[in-house]
């Protein structure tokens, strides 16, 4: 009988380095085992450094916590997060849990209108955020959104726009009605510790704990509702994925909106009782000089980062010896004070699963694999039109469930996000082999069928990458009257390189199959290949864009 693709993996109960599964219980622990150690580091404003230690940072949480206790959260309130890479997220979002209500993680890369809309669909009660970013004036729009707010007296906004928004508060300071912070966590200097601790302890792993919205480029970003238990499972893992020893220092620019950036630069640092590096956003010049004077260990970035660092002109006299865990066949190994042997683990998850539902570390990496299914989830491979559970080896769409899957889209019915089995479709294509191992072969959608034949563009993309002269590469199929589709390769040229299309294609040829060679390569720049606020391709707007430049 043929064995069907369907994996699960050990229990929860077997697996080992799991603490507490609550958000305030892992702060709470963290500080626990750590209380001396260097838990945050950042340059203020002005250049300042400054430096918290594990104690110290549960203390300024529990400052928070108090003063949304005292202002009337509840369990179960929306707090809003609007802000960069700054203590303060960290502060408020453990704050916030710890006062048993649930941080609404808000993309500071979002125009008015999507701060609007996330304001409304996670029916945000107490917003805490900056200024501006980049150029971005949050203070400015809301006071758009939400005309109440001027005048307005801490906690009393009213406003018919944003009903169920009280209160605004800066960390800035006090501006057009929003409180300063400092008046805010005066406010909560009478809550003892006694109600904090019942507060924080009526919480249960399976509580609501986050909200994160999609990075979605065709509509408004859905709105995702984390449990506790599925966070910090993801934060305890993340330093055991990356096999990181006692007081990694781990250095992040990316925002903590995204659930990758939270589980990874967050559970990895706090984990091993680390220091989280902070870099309010992503500046080259400045990222190298950090990386150099923190003494960074570990850096969770973006592929595009690695090449603007390499760009900076700090970079070639800087001494990143430091850097332990950068991949060794990646680019930043390449500096001449790096010497590392350390693998980066791979996995495959989404943001409706809080990352990996499988997963597997850098010194056991099957080649290619996604790794093995994680404790308490369920992979299914399934014929996506018919929901078919295809055997072992065959290729059709990834269907998950398990701990960390999300507990739906705010106002949407459940079962329109998951079937009847509780399985949430993925869109994914991939299989998964007999040993049990699961493999990524790109979007449902994304797919290119060419003559008959199915093409991977992620598998296109991973070849071509590694070309010297090629800074990225973004694969796309287009309508072709004989083939179908054809593939067509739109690549970002290195600085002072100078590629052709003939010379890509003859270093596709040494790896791809011919099928899978581009047709065609097409040369453009940063600026004008669309992207998603999260850095990723919109491959749909991308297909415009060459065919228009195809038909030209």
């Amino acid at each position: 009988m043929t064995a069907l693709s369907q994996v699960s993996g050990t229990t929860l109960a077997d697996e080992q380095g799991l603490g507490a599964l609550t958000l305030a219980g892992f702060i709470s622990e963290v500080a626990e085992r750590y209380p001396d150690n260097e838990a945050l580091c950042w340059r203020d404003l002005n250049g300042v450094r400054l430096q918290w230690t594990f104690a110290e940072v549960y203390a300024e949480s529990a400052a928070y916590a108090k003063a949304l206790i005292a202002t009337g959260s509840r369990k179960g309130s929306r707090v809003g997060i609007l802000m960069s890479n700054r203590p303060e997220w960290i502060f408020a979002s453990f704050g916030a849990s710890l006062a048993g209500a649930i941080a609404v993680a808000m993309n500071t890369f979002s125009t008015q209108s999507e701060i609007e809309h996330q304001l409304k669909i996670a029916d945000v009660d107490t917003l805490i955020l900056e200024r501006g970013v980049a150029g971005k004036h949050f203070v400015e729009e809301l006071a758009e959104l939400c005309p109440n707010l001027a005048g307005a007296e801490p906690g009393s906004i009213h406003d018919a726009n944003l009903p169920f928004l009280r209160r605004v508060v800066s960390v800035d300071g006090a501006e057009l009605g929003v409180q300063g912070l400092d008046a805010f966590i005066a406010e909560g200097s009478s809550v003892s510790d006694a109600l904090l601790s019942g507060c924080s302890g009526s919480v249960s792993p399976v509580d609501d704990g986050l909200i994160f919205f999609s990075s979605g480029s065709t509509a408004q970003p859905k709105a995702i509702l984390q449990s506790n238990r599925a966070a910090c499972l993801q934060l305890w893992r993340a330093s055991i994925w990356n096999e990181l020893a006692p007081g990694t220092r781990c250095w992040s620019a990316n925002g903590f909106f995204w659930s990758g950036n939270f589980a990874f630069a967050i559970g990895s640092a706090f984990g091993v009782g680390g220091c989280l590096v902070l870099q309010r956003f992503f500046q080259p010049d400045e990222a190298v000089e950090l990386l150099q004077a923190e003494r960074v260990n570990y850096v969770f970035a973006w592929p595009h980062q690695y090449t603007k660092l390499m760009e900076s002109p700090l970079w070639v006299g800087a001494d990143l010896s430091s850097l332990t865990y950068v991949d060794k066949n990646g680019p930043l190994a390449t500096h001449p004070t790096v010497d590392t042997d350390w693998r980066e683990p791979n996995g495959y998850g989404a943001t409706e699963t809080f990352t990996f539902v499988s997963g597997v570390s850098g010194s056991d990496n099957t080649l290619g694999s996604f790794g093995p299914i994680l404790g308490g989830n369920t992979v299914r491979i399934i014929e996506p039109t018919t929901g078919e559970v295809l055997p072992i080896g065959e290729t059709g769409e990834i269907v998950v469930k398990g701990p960390t899957l999300f507990k739906g889209y705010l106002k949407v019915p459940l079962e329109d996000t998951v079937d009847g089995d509780g399985f949430f479709h993925t869109a994914d294509a991939g299989y998964i082999t007999e040993s049990g191992h699961l493999y990524w072969k790109g979007r449902l959608s994304d797919i290119i069928k060419t003559g008959g034949a199915n093409v991977s563009p992620q598998e296109v993309d991973a070849v071509i990458a590694n070309h010297p002269d090629l800074q990225a590469v973004f694969t796309v199929g287009i309508p072709d009257a004989s083939l179908g589709e054809l593939v067509v390769s739109c690549v970002i040229a290195r600085a002072g390189t100078t590629p052709d299309e003939a010379s890509v294609q003859a270093f596709a040829k040494q790896t791809l199959a011919s099928y899978k060679v581009p047709r065609r390569v097409l040369f453009f720049t940063d600026a004008e290949l669309p992207m998603t606020g999260s850095n990723k391709i919109q491959r749909g707007q991308l297909k415009e864009l060459v065919q228009k430049r195809l038909a030209g």
